[in-house]
Formats: structure tokens, sequence, C-alpha cells
């Protein structure tokens, strides 16, 4: 149930669903299996029949198809009736893991990912086994090869300039840096902050955030996530500043604040956090400020939750056409999802890797030389596919190229 709300703590969002099918070609999980029960409508179904009581939330074959949806949203936009599956399927593992609780391997990943002394251990370790090249020279398929691949993706520059003053003065923004972004993704973080400041943004830091609840809210403990909501809330204060994200799972969670919290002062935060590609988009959709030609081919690969969740489509369109001489390759089936889920690819990877396949060969035959996307999981989850494949193609973060494109232009210091 949402915080502070009775009823029927989000099971609503799926009444409009008049079994259309419009959701089955959408759905990456249904076109891997062909099973109904693995679709958005047979879902929906499994669903109302938990909150009829028809189903318990001890049932296995429940557990056993939920467990393997994605929560990537992409039924959502398709949806004639505007079903707000995303918001059903969190009240349903809500009652999943309050009756059988979480795995353990579940558990061990939201510890060593998101506690913050533990995560900091964790990410140092990560950093220094990833300096020695080792994770990318055993890179491949199986558990513990596929995770070295995640790792190695996760390999960036280590640039140490600074955008040059503007003259007019700047507008204030606040970074949210996040957990995984925070440990492994920093020179995103840095390149954010350079590319701001050339289009005249000055980035703040803010002291005492904690993870968004995210990956909690995926796994069914809504109370964990509210509660770290609660203090990113509190941390962020009630200024007016945009709050910048550079991770489209944190972006879309921390945007339904309100929702999750069910209060005002969630709905506030909300409406104040912007994927950086919409900042450099800006209001009016102009694009951010040119940079030099970076002569590429690039596949865009939008994130689920930054395209269905959030409905940021056209702004990283603007990024990639403020670069000269970028050109963008189209991929069939780039809109679906890559399999990673959060923590889906190590829960699931049986399904995730089997969703992923589709993805990885028709990227292999357009032979792209840079897939950029905007979220953590899913560079991890396609480098690794990639380097598990033998295909030389590098996964970056969309901001890293108009970054890229700034340094050869000399605007930096």
């Amino acid at each position: 149930m949402r915080e502070g709300k009775e009823g029927r703590g989000g099971f609503e969002g799926l009444d409009a669903c008049v079994h259309c099918g419009f959701c089955l070609q959408a759905c990456p999980t249904f076109l891997a299996t062909g099973d109904e029960a693995d679709s958005p409508r047979g879902r929906i179904e499994l669903m109302r029949a938990l909150e009829r009581g028809d189903l318990t939330a001890s049932d296995p074959a429940l557990a056993y198809h939920l467990d393997r949806c994605l929560g990537c949203r992409g039924c959502e936009p398709v949806c004639p009736s505007g079903v707000q599956y995303g918001i059903g399927l969190e009240a349903a593992r809500q009652r999943i893991a309050e009756a059988r609780g979480v795995s353990r391997l579940a558990r061990l990943a939201l510890w060593a990912l998101t506690s913050p002394k533990v995560s900091r251990v964790v990410y140092w370790f990560a950093r220094g086994f990833r300096a020695t090249g080792i994770p990318r020279r055993l890179a491949g398929w199986g558990r513990l090869r596929f995770a070295m691949g995640m790792l190695a993706a996760t390999q960036g520059g280590e640039m140490r300039t600074k955008a040059r003053k503007v003259l007019s003065p700047p507008s204030p923004a606040l970074l949210f840096r996040g957990c995984v972004q925070q440990g492994l993704f920093s020179h995103v973080h840095d390149a954010t902050v350079r590319t701001l400041g050339v289009n005249g943004y000055q980035v703040g830091e803010v002291k005492g955030q904690v993870c968004c609840g995210a990956l909690h809210a995926h796994a069914g403990l809504l109370d964990e996530a509210r509660a770290l909501a609660r203090v990113n809330v509190a941390a962020f204060g009630e200024g007016d500043e945009p709050i910048v994200v550079n991770s489209a799972g944190c972006g879309a969670l921390m945007k339904e604040y309100g929702h999750l919290l069910c209060h005002e002062q969630g709905e506030r935060f909300g409406a104040r956090v912007r994927d950086v590609t919409e900042l450099l988009a800006g209001d009016a959709m102009r694009g951010p400020i040119g940079g030099a030609p970076l002569d590429m081919h690039v596949a865009y690969d939008p994130p689920c939750h930054l395209l269905h969740a959030q409905g940021v489509a056209v702004p990283p369109l603007r990024l990639f056409a403020a670069i000269p001489l970028l050109e963008l390759v189209s991929v069939p089936g780039a809109a679906e999802c890559c399999g990673s889920a959060g923590l889906f690819t190590l829960l699931e990877p049986e399904m995730s890797r089997a969703v992923l396949a589709a993805k990885i060969e028709r990227l292999r035959e357009t032979a792209p030389q840079v897939v950029a996307t905007g979220n953590p999981g899913c560079q991890m989850q396609i480098g690794a596919g990639l380097a598990a494949a033998g295909v030389a193609t590098r996964v970056r973060h969309p901001v890293e190229l108009l970054d890229d494109a700034y340094r050869a232009a000399g605007r930096y210091e």
C-alpha cells in the first residue's frame, strides 16, 4: 500500500486493461517465450487474481511469472487504455515479498551495492580489479565471465578538466550521484558537470543523499525504497533548482517520489528531477551548444526507464545533433529492453540473456563504433554481451560523447 493512502495499493493501475493484446509485441519476455503468462496481459490477470484473493501471494506460478517480468514498462506507451502496469507490478511484488521474503542473493546484492559503508568498500575493490584489465580478458558467457564483462564495461576516461567560466551568471543545478553510478561511473558524473557547465549551469553537490531506492522498489521492498526516498527529499531541500540525474532507472523512480511517498513534498521533489539530456536540450528543445566534429557511427539504445517510464525521447537526439559528423546508425529493435533491469540480470540470468541475444545480434550486423545509452545497468549489460560475442564496439553514456566533442573544441581548461 502506498504510504499514507488507504486503498488498493497500486492495483487500481491495472483496471483500464481490456485485454486488447497491443502489449504483446512490446513485451521482451513474451517475444522470448511465446507464453501468454509471460506477457503483460497474462501477468495482469495473475495480479488481478492476487488482489481478488483467487491466488495467494505464496503461489509458485504467480511468483515465477512475475519474477520473470523485466519491469521495462515497454507495454505502457503502446497501451490504448492507459494501463499503469508498473504501479500494479510494484504492488504485486510487494505482496509477494511480504509473503515469501526476498531471495538471499537479492538481499546480498542490495547490501553490497547500496549500503553506504559496505558499498564504498565493494566499489573500491571493483575499481581496483577493473584497472588490472583482468575483467576485460575474462569476459564471456556464463555467470562469472558475464559478470567480468559487466565490470569491464564500466571503464571510462580519467580526464581532470573543467569547463571554462561562462560570461552570463550560471543557472544552478544539483547533481544526484546515486550508488552504482557513483561507485563505477563517476566519469559520467564528471562529464555531466563539464557539459552542463558549457551550457550555462553551475552544478552543486548535495550532502546526505543516498541510493534512490529503485533496486529496492523493483524487488518489492517498497518500505525500504520509501525510507531512502525520504532521506533524499530531505537532503535536496525545498529549493527550485533542477536535480540532474544521468541514470535512467534512478530518474524514473525519483520523478515518482510523490506517488511513492504520497505527499506534496515528494511531488515537488519529483517535479524538479531532470535527466541530463533534458537540461542540455533545454525547454525549447534547441539542443546543447555545438561541439567539435566526431567522425563516428553511433547506435543509440534508449534505456527503457528513460523512454518508456519517463517519456524522454527527443532530448538525447538533440545531444547527438550537436556533434558534427556523428552519424546515428539505425538498429532494428533498439527501443526493446536489453535484459538488464536492475537486479534481473543477476536473479534471472537465463531470461536476461535470451532478451539480450537479439539485441547483440542486431548490433553485430549494423557494426556501430559506439553504442550510446543513458543507464549504468544497460551500459554494463550491453557491454558484457558485446564482449562475450566478440564484437569490438564500446558502450558509452551519451553525455560522454558530448564531453569528447567539447574537449576537442577547446572548451575546457
